[in-house]
């Protein structure tokens, strides 16, 4: 592999030169530095990242840090944290915890400035006192209830269940169950609430029957959970649920079970992953914009890179809710 000896020697011209002008530095002449461009062309000399990385101060890197990346929600946010990342030139490194409370704490506290220059962590089991300081920028994502002095970046996740019931409110649907998992903390307590609050707008009384558990977010235990309510002696006409594996499971047993979706169940999910537009029937879904989480928190952890100094900041990322053929059938022409 060339040096920038050996582009110098070739150019006829100093090792500083050479490294002025892979560096971008302006003041090198004209005829100096159409030499050394030739020789580096020449040579097929590479600069050592790593090394310029360095030089500067900096690792190159960023971590993610998620559950998990089989659930399409976590596995588009990381394209968009890898598009994000591309016009600060870092590379992201992407680690996966499987929401295991140790793993997450082992992970955050290998992150130190020797490996990366911040991070974004979507926490899932850790409490406050879990989250290692590794000295290096940390923005967390979603929900959560831990009482830090870090940068946030998240959808109101309470409206958003909220939106997503009173959908269903206003389609006459008046059994409405929801899937998630056990609402102890975070993202399934603020989505929970949220369908606890379009129930008592509409005057609907809560059914703890109607409220079905979900180990994890996998179409099978959407599919178990929705199995449970049509088991009920009064099975809902319409479930929500906290993402979009769960929905999709939870349409497969209905459709199993011999119902028409949404003619005798609607069904409401979370996440709008790509997928979801391409199921049968297409799910109506909450659909947060991912690709501005994205933006919004590697721009939060460059800033802090930068030195800049100011106060945490809570920054809400808009959503929508994306109808579709789950709750509003197949449209027709007129």
């Amino acid at each position: 592999m060339a040096t920038l000896k050996d582009v110098a020697v070739l150019a006829g011209v100093s090792v500083k030169t050479v490294s002025n002008v892979v560096n971008g530095y302006a003041f090198v002449k004209p005829e100096n530095r159409r030499r050394v461009e030739d020789a580096l062309s020449a040579t097929g000399y590479r600069p050592h990242l790593g090394a310029r990385n360095l030089r500067r101060g900096r690792t190159g890197f960023l971590a993610f840090v998620v559950p998990e990346l089989s659930i399409p929600y976590f596995g588009e946010l990381a394209g968009g944290v890898i598009a994000a990342a591309q016009p600060f030139d870092w590379s992201v490194l992407i680690e996966q915890t499987q929401g295991d409370r140790e793993r997450e704490r082992a992970t955050l506290a290998s992150l130190g400035p020797h490996l990366v220059d911040g991070a974004l962590v979507s926490p899932q089991a850790i409490d406050a006192a879990d989250l290692a300081r590794p000295g290096v920028p940390v923005v967390l994502l979603g929900e959560h209830p831990l009482a830090l002095p870090l940068d946030h970046v998240g959808i109101d996740n309470v409206r958003a269940a909220h939106t997503a019931v009173r959908h269903l409110v206003e389609l006459g649907r008046r059994r409405i169950a929801v899937v998630g998992q056990h609402p102890t903390r975070g993202t399934a307590a603020q989505r929970l609430a949220g369908y606890h609050r379009a129930l008592a707008e509409a005057g609907l009384p809560r059914d703890e029957a109607l409220v079905a558990e979900a180990l994890r977010y996998h179409h099978r235990d959407g599919a178990e959970a929705m199995s449970v309510l049509l088991d009920l002696a009064e099975p809902p006409d319409a479930v929500f649920c906290f993402n979009d594996m769960l929905a999709q499971g939870a349409i497969r047993t209905a459709v199993d079970r011999g119902l028409r979706v949404p003619d005798d169940l609607a069904v409401v999910g979370f996440d709008n992953a790509e997928h979801s537009a391409f199921s049968v029937p297409s799910l109506t879904t909450v659909a947060p914009d991912k690709a501005a989480l994205a933006r919004a928190a590697v721009e939060l952890v460059h800033r802090r890179t930068t030195g800049a100094d100011f106060p945490p900041r809570e920054v809400r990322i808009p959503f929508t809710l994306q109808v579709r053929e789950s709750t509003a059938g197949p449209s027709r022409p007129t």
